[in-house]
Order: structure tokens, then C-alpha cells, then sequence
């Protein structure tokens, strides 16, 4: 699968679908995602998040996708994601408010899984955002 490819499946089995089972197939087991100045590993940090945005933003669904660069083995991208905000997320309370938020994204590939991502997000600020408009 090329990777473009896979990413898109990765977004619809893992992110919109919740298929745990997928990670496996997608991800590398020495996965590490760097965001926020930190560094999370492995499937179990897959699941666990997968789980985690799932019950906050349980309709996500992904608005749109842009694959801006590839090189060798890694490619950057934009994702654009929406979903309603149903239980606390980041110490967020829910909002019960759709909201919408951007993700800049770099994979690197190694034997055909994505093995490490850096990632840039404005989900933090959107709920944020949220909670302020329903005071």
C-alpha cells in the first residue's frame, strides 16, 4: 500500500472507526509519536489515545486530508478533523459542541508501517475555544 494509501486507511479504521485491531497492521511496534515536546511509544500509546478521543469526540470524522511533500521515506501532510466534544478531554470538559481542528503531520515509514510522526495540533485550543463561547 503506498503511503498516502495508508494513512487514509490508518484515518478511517483507527481514527472514525475505532479498529484497535488496525494499529497493528498500520503501525510499526517501535512506534513514536513526538508532539507537544514529548515523545509517546508503542501500540499500547495507540490504543490508549484511540480509545481516549474516541469517547471525548466520538463522531470524528475527518474533513479533509492534504499530502504536501514526500521524501524517501517520509511524507507531510494536513489532516482537517471534526467531531462533537461529549466527555472530558485534556482536563477539557465537554462542551457538547461540534467542533473542528487542524493537524500538521510528518510520517517516516520503515518496512512498509509508520514507525515515528511528528505532529502539530490545534485541538487543545479549539476546545478551549468551546468552553469559553458556552459561559
Amino acid at each position: 500500500m503506498h503511503k498516502e494509501e495508508q494513512i487514509k486507511y490508518a484515518l478511517n479504521q483507527v481514527t472514525e472507526q475505532g479498529n484497535l485491531a488496525a494499529i497493528d497492521q498500520i503501525f510499526s511496534s517501535n512506534y513514536i509519536a513526538h508532539a507537544e515536546g514529548k515523545a509517546y511509544k508503542g501500540h499500547p500509546f495507540l490504543k490508549k489515545f484511540t480509545k481516549q478521543i474516541r469517547l471525548a469526540i466520538p463522531d470524528i470524522k475527518t474533513k479533509k486530508v492534504v499530502f504536501l511533500m514526500e521524501a524517501g521515506d517520509t511524507i507531510t501532510w494536513e489532516r482537517t478533523l471534526q467531531g462533537t466534544h461529549k466527555t472530558n478531554m485534556m482536563g477539557i470538559p465537554a462542551s457538547n459542541k461540534k467542533i473542528t481542528w487542524q493537524e500538521m503531520v510528518v510520517s517516516r515509514f520503515e518496512d512498509g508501517k509508520i514507525v515515528e510522526e511528528w505532529l502539530v495540533s490545534n485541538l487543545a485550543g479549539q476546545l478551549l475555544l468551546k468552553q469559553k463561547r458556552k459561559k
